[in-house]
């Protein structure tokens, strides 16, 4: 029995997973169609959405890219779908980074079964927020912390829980990644585009599809601990409503994400983690934020690695822990996100 097209409804509700997926300054640089046999959805970068002085490599952008992948995956589970993925499929085209076939129903699961990723988490999708605020002193237990480094060992990618000289380690990389920055007014400009006003009572101006609402941004650690990215700048470059100052934990939990190579395929692998990560870390009240100042420097980004772990390539920085639920980030339409213009029609009669 041939396996039934892709309905519109079916799209679509892939289309809204895919674009839930994390992105540099929330930019959503994705575009969705389906495959020309109506079968599953190829993943198409949107060089438009780039972000190129803080990812001159297009790392990020992958990154991104493979994180929306990783959901339409835990989507195809929800459609009852086996899924199979092809990255870089087609060297003659760049911008076509992975093709999700979705051909034929998953095999049978019984009650209780928790599916191809342990648990169920597609639920978490919607849930999934950067959260940078301060976290509490909570620690992760090491059974959660466990299940994390194997969710992205799954996909390929090295998850490394920091000890303590390893955090500090990756503080100083990253204080001295946001130093640079707040003193780059090419930079600083770059991530200002991405900041949109909050609206408050205007009930006329635009509402935001992408970007970082200032009800997103959190504050600064008053400390001057835990390098938060200040999105607003520092002076005279300052833009928008100063960030607030708040006392964050004394030593934060943080994690590095690393893959063996360092091109498109593992950027990709590295997106797909992310997501695998963070999702489940949602599942567990966990909240995350990524750190990717750090990455944007050559130099700094090779010492972010333990020399221990051999040459190893770093893609991100993340701080866990327990604490208060970020704000909702806008995203973009379903309709400008999803490209029916390829989908097959009826066969003839």
């Amino acid at each position: 029995m041939t396996p039934s097209a892709l309905t519109p409804a079916d799209l679509r509700l892939l289309a809204v997973a895919g674009g839930a997926a994390p992105s540099l300054h929330n930019s959503q640089p994705w575009r969705f169609r389906p495959t020309p046999d109506g079968r599953g959805v190829e993943v198409h970068a949107d060089q438009g959405r780039a972000v190129p002085l803080a990812d001159a490599s297009g790392a990020a952008l992958h990154i991104a890219a493979g994180a929306a992948l990783f959901n339409l995956r835990v989507a195809g589970v929800r459609l009852g779908r086996e899924a199979a993925v092809r990255l870089l499929p087609d060297p003659a085209d760049p911008q076509l980074l992975a093709v999700l076939e979705l051909s034929g129903p998953a095999g049978a699961t019984g009650a209780g079964d928790p599916g191809p990723f342990g648990r169920d988490l597609y639920p978490a999708i919607a849930e999934r927020r950067s959260s940078r605020r301060p976290f509490t002193e909570q620690g992760v237990p090491e059974a959660v912390a466990a299940e994390l480094v194997a969710a992205a060992g799954e996909e390929g990618v090295s998850l490394a829980v920091l000890g303590e000289a390893g955090v500090r380690r990756v503080l100083a990389v990253t204080t001295e990644a946001e130093d640079r920055i707040a003193h780059d007014p090419a930079r600083q400009a770059e991530t200002h585009s991405w900041l949109r006003p909050d609206t408050g009572a205007d009930t006329s101006a635009p509402a935001a599809v992408d970007g970082l609402p200032y009800a997103v941004l959190g504050p600064q650690d008053h400390d001057a601990r835990v390098p938060t990215r200040e999105y607003a700048g520092r002076p005279p470059h300052h833009e928008g409503p100063a960030q607030p100052s708040e006392r964050f934990e004394a030593l934060p939990r943080l994690c590095t994400l690393s893959t063996p190579g360092d091109g498109p395929a593992d950027w990709l692998r590295a997106g797909q983690a992310l997501e695998r990560v963070w999702l489940l870390a949602t599942v567990h009240g966990l909240r995350l934020t990524v750190w990717h100042q750090p990455v944007e420097w050559p130099d700094l980004r090779w010492r972010l690695r333990d020399p221990a772990d051999g040459p190893r390539h770093v893609q991100l920085v993340l701080r866990l822990g327990y604490g208060p639920a970020g704000a909702a980030t806008p995203r973009r339409p379903v309709e400008d996100v999803l490209d029916l213009s390829a989908r097959p029609g009826p066969p003839p009669a």
